[in-house]
């Protein structure tokens, strides 16, 4: 046979006309060069549509589905790169003509799916339409006749602009809450736009929020801007609401059209100042403090109405409700701080430390700085001061991300050293809760889905007083474009942070900083320079934030921070150059996420004490042998580069692992010593990461992002044909993808022990024939899974095999209950099966609740029975038997050859169907749901959202196994097609 094949090649060869042959064969080298630079082209072309598609999902636009289908395209397209690369890596004198011919193939392809790429109108439609956000909201105490009053300027045609005043603290934000809610519920007005300025006011800011919330994109000239904003808001009846304006501006510089009795629209400001809201020309409204009964039923609301009961309490308790001043935030605050207090001694002493306070100061914004204080000091623990006083170095109402938050403050050593990290941050989310309960933090959502915490504007203003003089330098999004000069820089500094602005450049200044500790850089994209001298006294310095930033390389003089402890350079993705690291013994922390660097920092070998180190970085390959054991301390590594199995095993303080084994020896080296004490938390990927599949793989782009949660990932990967994978036992997520020689889920060891397993997922392996080959070992895990994927199995032909073989020391439990804790099941371009699941598989699937399978053109029937098994469908023909009894899901997309969904008397019970869609399958003559009937004798309600068919005909005249469910469910389903569904 091995003579017998290069003799068909050559009879195959004499067949073609000659110059094909001596194309194909004669150019290969060339033709392969051809096809990598426009696979390089497209990957090109590829990474700038991610950043557009990013663009428009920022602004809220909904990606178009062709474009998602042309990334997938491009996807399948470096697959097969690696495939073709691999095969003429080994290519034979005989078989050259046969390859050139699949390059030269693939060459077109390439180049169409090129120009399917220009999309010319765009890669994102606007969403649906938002008219405005709505926002969580307390009790309105005392102030029911102020909203009353704005709300009547709202709709009255003679008030365009309202001004609400008054200090801070007072309640304007909170009551244009109230009135932005009733807005959006009334639906009045076509849209509801909040924007919150902020004490530091700028043109350019101001106009990018005002577009943000009218979802829209601004042109890159500035100078189109207002007219731009103009025309949008002139085309809407809208209400705009401007919290906490600061100094007065132009309406027109910033492109807001003037409200009118003509255009229906309101403007709302918010602001401390009478003479902004007059000189903006609004009708003023001025909020007072609140009445003596308000201010004690609004404190009463946070404290409880236990404290009446007692009289000694009752008097203590109006006592300190008239040092508040009715300020509903000092209200607020005070009373959450003595939430739980019983004992009069302490009421007692509060209410000296308040009169002690507010009689010792004058002036407004000093009064409440020090009612807000006496909830500060009331936290007692300094660390938990000192984790609230950090809040104050971010942006003025700036949200900020809770787990960013507890990780800073791991950075600042704020938080006790707990046995391990889980420990710590449980112990940092109980801090979070016990300032939001202390009204000193408010809880926020961030894009709508990430929790996060903002400041109050006067409880930072009070946080960065009592830090006044020259400890803290705050200058947080500021718009700054240079840094502060030199005289600035006080050597009692401690904290100086210049985080979210735009400077471009740190000059020749060295600050004789020595007691600096903390220097937040972060988010100055345009930062580029850091020159020499400039970190050379600052000694003392421990924190050092300079991610996101555009720096190519950082000073010589950070070698010399001796006491440094967190070193943080994610996203900077111009750095490519570090100094010798060999000093900085003390730290803790080492992050160069998404940066340049091309090998490890010298001197990084020192590093004994890390306990976090983040080394994903594209052009970094491999650590020296040796070094990883060394950092004994780690508990958190995330690394995309070759890393020796037993090495990572040493690390026995380590809780979560992002990280690639090159191949899978080291991997089963790995779990082999690991002896199931592994990280709590973990994503492995198994393969070579110097493959250009992994860099244009979805998962490794977005690295960072992942939910980390005991995750193996084979990729393009070889496993053994006769040896056994070994998995950990307690993994949660399995993929497979482009592997070769795997025939099986069973090809894994130990998998009948993962009991955790939920998500499996199995994609692009050819030599891949069924899921589970009891003949081979047992699947007992499979009990457990909830979601099982498989896609793009060319070879796939059976679901399960063997099962009367079985005979495991693993307890293997019977065929029908292999999968009875499947939800979710996906079959996608599997083109050889032709029956999906046997009868006797049935009572597994009690708990499905989505099917989705399409573009398996030899696919005949879903559920079918095997030899033997008619007997048993000719005893249920008495019964209705119920198949997939909690299905809300069916998907049936393209299957030529489906003849059968179920036989005999198996049925689909209809009533839960939510979603439904059969297209393109033109062979399928008999449709299984039944719909059971009431006791009236008419159907049960349907739950169906939605049900596509295709062609409309084919419904027509589609048998039912139930008439009256073919009654019910037509009126409900449309007809659906798409070019891609008419080939």
């Amino acid at each position: 046979m091995e003579l017998l094949a290069p003799l068909l090649e050559v009879i195959k060869c004499f067949g073609r006309p000659t110059s094909r042959y001596v194309n194909d064969h004669r150019k290969l080298e060339e033709n392969m060069n051809d096809l990598r630079r426009k696979v390089n082209d497209l990957n090109i072309r590829k990474q700038d549509l991610e950043l557009k598609k990013g663009d428009e999902i920022r602004c809220r636009k909904v990606v178009k589905n062709e474009v998602e289908n042309w990334f997938e395209n491009v996807r399948s397209i470096n697959v097969e790169m690696e495939k073709i690369e691999l095969k003429f890596s080994a290519v034979s004198y005989f078989s050259r003509a046969s390859l050139g011919k699949l390059v030269s193939r693939k060459i077109g392809e390439v180049e169409r799916i090129y120009q399917q790429g220009s999309f010319p109108d765009g890669v994102a439609v606007d969403g649906p339409p938002a008219s405005g956000v709505a926002f969580p909201t307390t009790d309105l105490e005392g102030q029911i006749d102020v909203k009353g009053r704005i709300w009547e300027y709202l709709t009255d045609n003679e008030v365009g602009m309202i001004g609400i005043c008054g200090m801070g603290g007072i309640g304007k934000t909170t009551i244009m809450k109230h009135i932005n809610n009733q807005l959006l519920k009334e639906n009045q007005f076509d849209a509801v736009i909040w924007v919150t300025v902020s004490r530091e006011f700028n043109v350019v800011r101001l106009q990018e929020d005002l577009a943000h919330a009218l979802d829209y994109s601004l042109p890159k000239n500035k100078l189109e801007w207002p007219t731009v904003l103009m025309e949008i808001l002139e085309r809407k009846r809208y209400v705009l609401i401007l919290d906490d304006v600061w100094e007065p501006f132009s309406l027109l510089d910033v492109g807001i059209p003037e409200p009118s009795s003509q255009n229906g629209s309101k403007l709302v400001i918010t602001s401390r100042s009478i003479e902004v809201c007059n000189s903006m020309g609004c009708k003023v409204l001025k909020l007072r403090p609140l009445s003596r009964a308000a201010s004690l039923n609004l404190f009463l609301s946070q404290v409880g109405d236990n404290v009446q009961q007692d009289p000694t309490l009752k008097e203590l308790v109006n006592l300190i409700v008239d040092q508040c001043g009715g300020l509903p935030l000092a209200i607020m605050t005070i009373a959450s701080s003595m939430k739980g207090v019983e004992d009069a001694f302490e009421w007692r002493n509060a209410l000296s430390e308040l009169r002690e306070r507010v009689t010792s100061v004058k002036g407004s914004d000093t009064t409440i700085f020090e009612q807000l204080k006496f909830s500060y000091d009331r936290l007692k623990d300094s660390k938990i001061q000192n984790c609230f006083l950090y809040c104050s170095l971010y942006p003025e109402d700036h949200h900020i991300e809770k787990e960013e938050l507890i990780e800073n403050w791991i950075d600042e050593e704020l938080i006790d050293e707990l046995p391990n990290r889980h420990a710590v941050h449980d112990r940092g989310h109980t801090i979070l809760n016990k300032l939001v309960n202390n009204c000193l933090l408010e809880k926020v959502m961030i894009d709508g889905v990430r929790r996060g915490v903002k400041m109050h504007d006067v409880v930072r203003d009070m946080a960065l007083s009592i830090k006044r003089g020259h400890h803290f330098m705050v200058k947080a999004g500021t718009q700054l474009e240079e840094i502060p000069s030199e005289h600035k820089w006080k050597e009692s500094l401690e904290k100086v942070s210049l985080m979210n602005n735009s400077i471009s450049e740190v000059p020749l200044i060295s600050p004789k900083c020595h007691n600096l500790s903390t220097l937040l850089l972060q988010k100055n994209l345009n930062l580029e320079k850091v020159l020499g001298p400039f970190f050379e006294h600052m000694h003392g310095l421990k924190v050092l934030n300079l991610s996101h930033t555009g720096i190519f390389d950082l000073p010589n003089s950070v070698s010399n921070l001796k006491n440094l402890t967190a070193l943080v350079l994610r996203w900077c993705r111009q750095l490519r150059y570090m100094p010798s690291l060999a000093k900085l013994t003390a730290l803790r922390k080492l992050d160069l996420f998404h940066t340049k660097i091309e090998e490890v920092p010298h001197g990084m070998e020192m590093l004994e004490n890390l306990t976090y180190l983040n080394l994903y970085a594209h052009g970094l390959k491999d650590l020296p042998t040796g070094m990883l054991s060394r950092f004994s301390n780690l508990q958190v590594m995330k690394a995309w580069l070759n890393i020796k199995g037993e090495e990572v095993a040493k690390l026995r303080k380590l809780e979560i692992l992002l990280g690639a084994f090159c191949d899978v020896q080291e991997f089963e080296g790995y779990v082999k010593s690991i002896l199931g004490q592994g990280p709590t938390k973990y994503w492995l990927g198994v393969g070579s990461p110097k493959s250009s599949y992994f860099q244009n793989h979805p998962w490794f782009n977005n690295l960072e992002d992942v939910e980390v949660d005991k995750e193996v990932c084979f990729l393009n990967c070889k496993i053994g044909k006769e040896d056994f994978v070994m998995l950990p036992k307690d993994i949660k997520t399995l993929t497979v993808e482009s592997c070769q020689n795997i025939k099986s889920l069973s090809n894994f060891s130990l998998f009948c022990e993962a009991n955790e397993l939920k998500t499996c997922t199995i994609s692009w392996c050819e030599d891949i024939e069924c899921v589970v080959d009891f003949s081979l070992s047992s699947c007992n895990s499979l009990r457990n899974v909830e979601v099982l994927r498989l896609r793009s199995l060319q070879n796939l032909r059976e679901f399960v095999r063997g099962v009367t073989a079985v005979a495991s020391t693993c307890h293997t439990p019977t065929p029908p209950a292999i999968f009875s804790s499947l939800k979710k099941f996906h079959l996608v371009g599997c083109s050889s099966i032709k029956e999906l699941f046997s009868v006797h598989l049935l009572q597994g699937f009690q708990n499905l609740e989505y099917v989705e399978v399409k573009h398996c053109k030899k696919l005949e029937k879903i559920i079918a029975e095997e030899e033997g098994e008619n007997q048993k469908v000719e005893k249920w023909s008495t019964e209705t038997t119920f198949a997939f009894p909690k299905l809300n899901t069916l998907h049936l997309i393209k299957l030529p050859e489906l003849k059968s969904i179920c036989s005999g008397e198996l049925r689909i019970p209809g009533e839960s169907l939510r979603y439904l869609s059969i297209i393109n399958c033109p062979k399928l003559m008999k449709i299984p749901f039944s719909i059971s009937l009431l006791e009236t004798g008419q159907p049960s309600p349907l739950s169906l959202e939605y049900g596509y068919v295709h062609p409309r005909k084919w419904w027509k005249l589609v048998e039912f196994d139930d008439p009256i469910a073919k009654d019910v469910l037509s009126p409900l389903v449309s007809d659906y097609s798409s070019e891609e569904d008419e080939e």
